[in-house]
């Protein structure tokens, strides 16, 4: 197979929600069915307990929630499809931020119930930054939830979406008898836990044949009729061109837990969603069919595998094709890299490959040599654009609970904080170690992590903080004046950048008033250049 038909076949994409939609459930189902498992839960299973395969660190299976963005790669009708199930959880914003620079396209999980959530409006704005392409999934259909099109102007009120929808219910809860795929013009029937086997699927061209009328009764398809009716007069009618250009979101309906209205949603999806889109560089736009190889490391994980002590490199792939065993450029470090073990993923399952095409994702191994936005190429330098970072909003001192493991600890949070879990400080004044976060709960991931990953103690104390604000001057006076006179207030991030990290607003605003040559940054790239 020629390169460009590589190319063509890949669909890179990250499911994106609030916490409990069901993302991880439909993550699951689209792994059903492109036969990278055999039943739900599989890959990590237990007699009391089965996990979600894409939650593979200990914590996540514990608590029920997704920690890290995670990587699957399966194949559906002649396509690579390729997974980046994120954390829907709000503490753990920044990685999803990140992970959505690497996918072409998006699914927006929404549950029925509960409608559009404070997180997945965060969510769906950083993909709207990039006119990402979206596809709505409406989740959890078996359950009572929202009138459909309330359900549809809540979409299009909160989330500032244009909507377009391609499949609708028949019924809800206790009443749901199945779906409508206005798509393909077919009925699907429900049935609980199904394999949604082929007979359950009936063509119906048109809706005023009486087979409608047999399989699901009388009043139930009269609603459906005037339902689909009023669905064509209000909603614009399917445009891929639109939708490719995030003008325009496809809506999809059905029950993940069951296993229904997903195949709909994916034999769509391969069909409508994009390939491998451009991306873009200070100095350029990077076309993926151009010959030489280029990408950008959007995540970096210790201890995927606890026993192996290994470090992981993401890499999404630009343009070109990327070999095994080829030195390759690294831009930030200026120097040149080779590759023995490049990884392709099914969540904590591995494999080595040869090569890989724009869209997939490799995992690399690393000895400290990445960090996130690093790009590699043939030899051009290249600066990859839109790796979004932020101020923490949490703080707290990072004590040692354990003095015999100076160097686990010292260790583990530099290898933590090189993954962009959360940010470490070092005060000037007495070298004290202050970790910054967006969430609470990611103190604690950090804190289970150190213990067991590392071996290493940690405990907190609190810290009354109001923001981290990074420091540039171009003005030595200045700067020197500044340093005097803020000189308890100031540390270093992990990259020795200056770093302000004011007591409250007031004091910020000070700062600000007092030190006008001197700049404040609410954000540091992660990029080489700052």
């Amino acid at each position: 197979m020629s390169r460009i038909e590589e190319i063509e076949k890949r669909k890179t994409f990250g499911i994106v929600s609030h916490p409990d939609a069901g993302k991880t459930t439909l993550t699951e189902k689209l792994l059903l069915f492109g036969g990278a498992i055999q039943s739900a839960g599989a890959v990590k299973s237990n007699k009391i307990k089965k996990h979600a395969t894409s939650d593979f660190m200990e914590i996540e299976k514990q608590r029920g929630i997704s920690v890290a963005t995670s990587v699957m790669a399966f194949e559906y009708r002649d396509k690579k499809i390729n997974i980046l199930d994120t954390p829907g959880h709000k503490d753990f914003a920044e990685d999803t931020y990140r992970t959505l620079t690497a996918v072409d396209s998006a699914i927006v999980v929404i549950d029925v119930a509960k409608g559009v959530e404070a997180q997945t409006e965060k969510l769906v704005g950083v993909c709207k930054m990039r006119d990402t392409p979206m596809i709505v999934f409406i989740n959890k259909m078996d359950r009572e939830g929202k009138d459909g099109f309330d359900l549809l102007d809540e979409i299009e009120v909160k989330l500032g979406l244009k909507v377009c929808p391609l499949s609708w219910p028949i019924g809800m809860g206790q009443r749901f008898q199945g779906v409508y795929n206005l798509y393909k013009k077919e009925l699907v029937l429900f049935r609980a836990h199904g394999k949604q086997e082929e007979e359950a699927v009936l063509v119906i061209n048109d809706l005023s044949d009486s087979l409608l009328d047999e399989k699901v009764g009388e009043r139930a398809a009269e609603e459906l009729r005037s339902e689909i009716e009023m669905i064509t007069e209000v909603y614009p009618a399917f445009d891929q061109e639109k939708y490719l250009a995030g003008e325009l979101s496809p809506v999809f309906v059905g029950s993940a837990i069951n296993n229904f209205g997903v195949k709909e949603m994916l034999d769509c999806f391969v069909e409508i969603a994009p390939n491998p889109l451009p991306r873009f560089t200070e100095e350029r736009k990077i076309d993926p069919f151009e010959d030489k190889f280029s990408g950008f490391i959007f995540k970096i994980h210790a201890n995927i595998d606890p026993k192996h002590r290994d470090r992981i490199a993401f890499l999404r792939i630009c343009s070109g094709t990327f070999k095994r065993n080829t030195n390759y450029y690294h831009v930030r470090q200026d120097k040149k890299m080779k590759f023995s073990n490049p990884t392709s993923f099914m969540a904590a399952r591995k494999e080595v490959i040869d090569d890989a095409y724009p869209g997939d994702i490799v995992g690399l191994y690393d000895s400290g040599n990445f960090k996130i936005g690093d790009g590699l190429t043939e030899g051009e330098k290249l600066h990859f654009k839109g790796i979004p970072a932020f101020s923490p909003e949490q703080f707290r001192y990072v004590n040692n609970a354990d003095p015999m493991k100076s160097k686990q600890l010292a260790k583990g949070i530099d290898q933590l904080m090189d993954e962009g879990v959360a940010q470490v400080f070092t005060k000037e004044v007495n070298n004290r170690k202050i970790i910054g976060t967006v969430g609470a709960l990611q103190f604690e991931v950090i804190q289970y992590r150190l213990k067991h990953e590392y071996g290493a103690s940690c405990e907190y104390e609190p810290v009354a903080l109001h923001k981290a604000v990074w420091i540039q001057c171009g003005d030595a006076e200045a700067l020197k004046e500044f340093r005097v006179k803020r000189k308890r207030d100031l540390a270093v991030d992990k990259d020795n950048k200056l770093v302000m990290l004011a007591e409250s607003s007031w004091a910020l605003n000070m700062a600000k008033e007092n030190h006008p040559k001197v700049e404040f940054h609410l954000t540091s790239e992660y990029t080489a250049q700052i």
